[in-house]
């Protein structure tokens, strides 16, 4: 377990090696904004990152695998 402030891109190595076009960040019942190095890492490779609270996360990831993104969540209680 680790609190979103203190996640870095090695947290996500194995989400880049999917090569998802977008990725959805739910931060609980709350949205808690990341480290910016987090954002400008996800910007280098290319790759869509937004963050939002789970729920929404959910609810966004849904309406895009829909229109068949190829998109990754990570959902955080």
């Amino acid at each position: 377990d680790k609190d979103i402030g203190d996640l870095v891109d090695a947290d996500f190595e194995t989400v880049f090696s999917a090569e998802p076009e977008i990725v959805l960040l739910g931060t609980g019942a709350t949205n808690v904004f990341p480290p910016r190095e987090l954002t400008f890492a996800f910007a280098r490779k290319g790759i869509g990152f937004e963050v939002m609270d789970t729920a929404a996360a959910a609810r966004t990831f849904n309406v895009l695998a829909n229109e068949g993104r190829k998109l990754a969540a990570v959902l955080c209680l």
